[in-house]
């Protein structure tokens, strides 16, 4: 080895380096081949630099940042000497254990390959059971199938957690059950299906339903992929959310969006129970329509047998014209808004809670609304399982009270401009301007507490809207804010007389004609009648303390997004 040597040297004096020469500088430097051995990427030890490059012709020392490299000094040589051969010997060292720790797995596989599970003939007969029926069915023998959810090995013991949707439930695996190759091979989410005794915990141990299953047998179903294919590398929590959400299939099995969909089914059942409470009739209004109701800019339009058609924007339409024919009506059903935003609370499919009533004011629309929402909650909570999934996603979550904070749009606006809040021209709010989400999720979120936003103006309202009496500048409207999330549902009184309904047609530029069937409920008896939409994504994203309503879709639709 052709190393030179000094003890030093001036500047002038330094030598110019070989070909192959090693770089080392402590300051920056990394011990690593992958990183280089170059000026711009030197490694970091002389020692390191010697045991794994020992031929190199030369090894070159940087001392400062500043300094320039100079041929290694023959002190530090002998220095760097020592540190190689301790550094062999502890890579010597580690071959030896690695080897050893092959050689004993390779032998624990082998044994483990030689046990055979089989079922013990002499036990009762299992009682197939969901895991949400664990605990009526303690001390009986069992009999459940699922999803590995978390699996630990010890020796001679294997802890797994199943899954199948209705809860969690650990299982215990001792003796040749534990040390089966079947067993010392299970990867997370296999599916298997077990037998056993399900135990009450003793105390001071907990464990999902407070219980566990001591396994007597158990089968494999379908065994999942480990290694780099294991679930667990292709699905990371801080992965790109593109990325997740193109394994949205296998994100969901995560325990977060498991708990999210289990409240939004408990949210679905509370709307049509209070609903039901409120004698309110269900119905389903049609998806495919020919009509606009909340702009033409936002329609995914399609060819009907020729003919153009749309995605529906909202039911409200088809809500009124069964008012006559069954009262008061809700539907529960997707909409479509063909809009390229990419906020938080934006989705181009959603799921619309939409409501019409008949014969009530502008304050029996209000109230109805805030008793609705109230409810609702309370409903939802009343389920010990969804209360804690609720308690666990969003811990500091408070139940809304009755009366909501009653708040016109021109009392807002002067909240906005005593605070300072611009609006998007980045000045003072005036008379006319609508209020956008950076700025209402300010007011919103400052105030905390939960809003009727009232009485919009004209001009920024859709066409159906009732004017106020008292003042025809504004539409006895209204937008529901929660903290957190911002609007959560928009409503207001329709109009009912045929006139007013047409200088709304004519105000928005639309043809009155393909509404024949909208106008004639302004003159076959006509009444004062009102109604409002909520999003389910955006409430539930309220309640679960979700940052984005994406969170809160089974499978989201928004701009560039229609997979999987």
């Amino acid at each position: 080895m052709a190393t030179p040597a000094v003890d030093k040297l001036s500047l002038e004096d330094i030598p110019p380096s070989p070909a192959g020469t090693i770089f080392i500088d402590d300051l920056i430097g990394i011990d690593d081949v992958s990183a280089g051995t170059s000026r711009t990427s030197p490694v970091k030890s002389a020692a390191f630099a010697l045991h794994t490059f020992p031929d190199a012709p030369a090894y070159y020392v940087r001392r400062q940042t500043d300094s320039p490299f100079e041929p290694i000094t023959a002190s530090a040589l002998k220095k760097a000497k020592k540190g190689a051969e301790s550094l062999a010997k502890k890579v010597k060292a580690a071959e030896e254990l690695k080897a050893k720790k092959d050689a004993d797995e390779a032998k624990r596989l082998e044994e483990a390959s030689r046990i055979v599970i089989k079922r013990d003939p002499s036990l009762p007969d299992a009682k197939r059971i969901k895991i949400r029926d664990g605990a009526a069915n303690r001390e009986t023998r069992v009999v459940v199938q699922g999803w590995i959810h978390r699996l630990r090995l010890q020796k001679g013991l294997a802890f797994l957690v199943l899954r199948d949707g209705t809860g969690f439930l650990q299982c215990v695996l001792s003796g040749d059950l534990a040390n089966a190759y079947s067993t010392i091979t299970l990867t997370l989410e296999s599916t298997v299906t077990i037998y056993g005794v399900i135990h009450p915990l003793p105390e001071g141990k907990s464990a999902p339903g407070n219980h566990e299953l001591v396994v007597d047998y158990y089968e494999i179903v379908g065994l999942a992929p480990g290694g780099d294919d294991a679930i667990s590398n292709r699905v990371q929590e801080n992965a790109d959310p593109s990325m997740l959400l193109d394994l949205r299939h296998l994100v969901l099995r995560g325990e977060t969006l498991t708990g999210i969909f289990k409240v939004r089914a408990a949210l679905l059942r509370s709307f049509r129970r209070v609903y039901e409470d409120l004698g309110i009739l269900e119905v389903t209004p049609p998806c495919m329509v020919q009509t606009q109701v909340e702009g033409g800019s936002t329609l995914f339009s399609l060819k009907y047998y020729g003919e153009e058609a749309y995605l529906t924007q909202s039911s409200q339409l088809y809500l009124e014209t069964c008012l006559p024919a069954l009262g008061d009506v809700f539907c529960i059903q997707e909409s479509f808004r063909a809009e390229r935003s990419h906020t938080r609370r934006h989705l181009s499919e959603y799921t619309h809670v939409e409501a019409e009533l008949a014969f009530l004011t502008f304050d029996d629309l209000l109230s109805h609304i805030e008793t609705f929402i109230t409810k609702t909650i309370q409903y939802v909570l009343e389920d010990e399982e969804i209360a804690a999934i609720v308690k666990k996603l969003n811990p500091s979550f408070v139940p809304p009270q009755l009366p909501f904070r009653r708040m016109t749009y021109e009392v807002a606006l002067e909240w906005l401009n005593e605070h300072g809040v611009p609006n998007e021209d980045g000045e003072k709010f005036k008379f006319g301007d609508d209020i956008a989400e950076a700025a209402e999720r300010k007011m919103t979120d400052e105030l905390n507490e939960p809003i009727l936003l009232t009485r919009f103006p004209v001009e920024i309202k859709s066409f159906y809207m009732q004017k106020c009496a008292d003042d025809p500048r504004v539409t006895e409207s209204v937008d529901v804010l929660m903290p957190n999330v911002g609007e959560i549902v928009g409503g207001s009184m329709r109009i009912y007389d045929l006139d007013e309904l047409m200088k709304g047609y004519k105000r928005e530029g639309m043809d009155a004609t393909p509404y024949y069937w909208f106008n004639d409920q302004r003159i076959y008896g006509t009444c004062p009648h009102g109604g409002y939409g909520l999003g389910t994504e955006r409430i539930l994203a309220w309640l679960c303390d979700r940052f984005t309503v994406r969170d809160c879709s089974l499978y989201p639709r928004f701009a560039g997004r229609c997979k999987p």
